[in-house]
């Protein structure tokens, strides 16, 4: 899966895709991982495993655990 970025925030753009980004891992974890998705709403980055929503990525505020994944230990 290959994420949307037409309403991203930009900050959140270089945490994700630029190759030292905080969150490049979870990038990569969402592309290599066909039970999670992920979409962008209000500029944030909504992830899914399975339909249960479980992480909230944002630009520049801290992100949002609603559970327990493996997605959250790579934080």
């Amino acid at each position: 899966m290959s994420i949307d970025t037409t309403n991203m925030c930009s900050h959140l753009q270089r945490k994700l895709f630029a190759p030292d980004g905080a969150y490049r891992a979870i990038c990569e974890q969402i592309e290599a991982d066909p039970s999670i998705t992920a979409v962008v709403r209000s500029r944030q980055l909504h992830i899914y495993r399975d339909g249960k929503k479980v992480l909230v990525l944002a630009g520049k505020s801290a992100p949002q655990i609603i559970r327990e994944d493996k997605l959250t230990e790579l934080l």
